[in-house]
């Protein structure tokens, strides 16, 4: 279990307490916390406010909370980090590992907010839930290759796994009652991504997960196909102790409902579950293909041009398959040529003799970046910095800096990379290229450019986490017998 400590609006009075309890002997740690339980398990809102932090349980999961490239990120973090802005507080994070452990750290009132995907349980008497955030549809994932389960019947013999506690268990057991003869496995100790990766190494036929987790995870399983929505959708929600101030609830429950009312809940759903489009899809699953079979061989030139020019290995590649998939001898009908795709003119004045070498142009496509990079006006943050770096990769620096002053024309922050990959279709328009500097420009394949180089650098960034997970996975449970990790709940006699 790791505990995060983030700051919010306001400076972090949890940091007091974390070195506390580093300096504490372990023993006092324990008498101490044992002693404010019961503190814990009626806070207040007024107790949240005067120690300054929220306490969180969470998971560390893809569609909850996780470590990204620019820090703490997932659906969920998004939502508990504004709530925390709204009260005028800190975060203290605590990532457990499984729901049942959040469950037990929200009932005993060791934390304010059970926040990990959790299933509304009007059944549960030891929390208490907010209204609902947003619904959740279960559906069967099997492995491509094999005949799609169309119908309840057709999942008979089919060994299948969900995760127990998620919600999807109880959707299978409530099937179960017209249908006697579904039988499944369930462990508390895997999640979504684990269970995709079994159907997908043929370890199990199929998985019973949440449709908004399979969409935001399918990219990295090919082999893996949805077949149908199974039983009725259930609710995500917030857990609180039952014997917490009523107030809490109650203000979470009204930022929700603003969040609602806005439109911010909408749109914070579709930014992490919204794609799902095929042709994307089928792009994606090629890339992965491709990053499989010839990447390795171009490895240490990504990396050590990433190094020396001060960017993640994983961009520069991104761009080397957006230009060209990483094809030496690519030539464009311009006659840009090589893996990163160079013109004679930018090929000169990075000194690049051959663009056709591959070393050559990864490299001297790496300090055309770093060249592009330093000449983004300084007041540019990331990761809005690199976007618009990418941006004038594909189409000049001229057409960039004409997108920030339409921005900035039409009141948008050109400091913004949302504003400018709005303004950039514009550059197309001959009613606004006509009053800028540098004139038409394709704007809307720049748009899309990076967009591109961002989605394959965030499968880069997943394949690199989850070599590490995976071969854990296969070594710690998988390869041992079923019954090391799942229970299997059997047909009803």
């Amino acid at each position: 279990m790791n505990r995060h400590f983030l700051r919010t609006t306001r400076q972090i009075a949890g940091l007091v307490v974390a070195l506390s309890l580093l300096l504490t002997p372990a023993r006092a740690i324990s008498t101490w916390s044992d002693a404010l339980m019961p503190m814990f398990d009626t806070t207040t809102l007024s107790d949240i406010k005067r120690r300054d932090f929220l306490e969180i349980a969470t998971r560390n999961t893809p569609a909850t909370f996780h470590e990204g490239r620019q820090g703490p990120t997932g659906f969920e973090f998004e939502l508990f980090r504004r709530f925390a802005d709204d009260l005028g507080v800190s975060l203290a994070v605590e990532d457990d590992q499984h729901i049942s452990d959040v469950l037990n750290n929200v009932s005993t009132g060791r934390t304010d907010i059970g926040a990990a995907g959790l299933v509304l349980d009007p059944q549960r008497e030891d929390v208490i839930y907010s209204q609902p955030i947003m619904s959740m549809q279960p559906m069967v994932a099997y492995r491509r290759g094999m005949r799609a389960p169309k119908t309840i019947e057709d999942l008979d013999g089919l060994d299948i796994g969900t995760v127990a506690g998620a919600g999807t268990s109880r959707v299978l057991h409530e099937l179960q009652k017209t249908h006697p003869s579904l039988t499944w496995r369930e462990s508390p100790d895997l999640e979504t991504t684990d269970l995709l990766a079994m159907v997908e190494s043929g370890k199990l036929d199929a998985a019973v997960v949440y449709a908004h987790e399979f969409k935001l995870s399918r990219l990295f399983f090919p082999n893996v196909a949805r077949a149908q929505p199974i039983g009725e959708p259930v609710s995500l929600a917030w857990a609180f102790p039952a014997r917490t101030d009523p107030s809490l609830v109650e203000r979470a429950n009204a930022f929700i409902d603003r969040m609602r009312r806005s439109g911010d809940l909408e749109d914070l759903t579709q930014k992490y579950f919204g794609h799902d489009d095929y042709l994307e899809y089928v792009g994606a699953r090629r890339f992965i293909s491709q990053a499989r079979s010839n990447l390795d061989q171009w490895l240490p030139d990504f990396k050590r041009a990433a190094i020396e020019n001060g960017f993640d290995w994983k961009l520069l590649a991104a761009v080397g398959y957006q230009e060209s998939h990483w094809q030496p001898g690519a030539v464009s009908p311009t006659g840009v040529k090589g893996l990163m795709m160079l013109t004679r003119a930018t090929a000169n004045h990075m000194d690049v003799d051959n663009r056709e070498d591959p070393q050559q142009s990864i490299d001297g496509g790496a300090r055309y970046l770093r060249y592009l990079h330093d000449r983004i006006p300084d007041k540019v943050a990331e990761p809005d910095r690199t976007w618009m770096t990418l941006a004038a990769y594909n189409l000049g620096l001229g057409h960039l800096y004409d997108a920030r002053r339409l921005a900035r024309l039409q009141g948008h922050d050109p400091d913004q990379w949302d504003s400018i990959k709005e303004m950039l279709p514009l550059l197309q328009e001959s009613s606004w290229y006509s009053r800028v500097e540098h004139g038409f420009a394709r704007g809307n394949v720049a748009a899309l450019y990076v967009r591109n180089i961002k989605r394959y650098e965030e499968i880069l960034n997943w394949v690199e986490r989850s070599q590490h997970q995976f071969s854990s996975l296969d070594r710690a449970t998988v390869s041992n017998t079923p019954t090391a990790v799942f229970e299997t709940i059997p047909p009803v006699p």
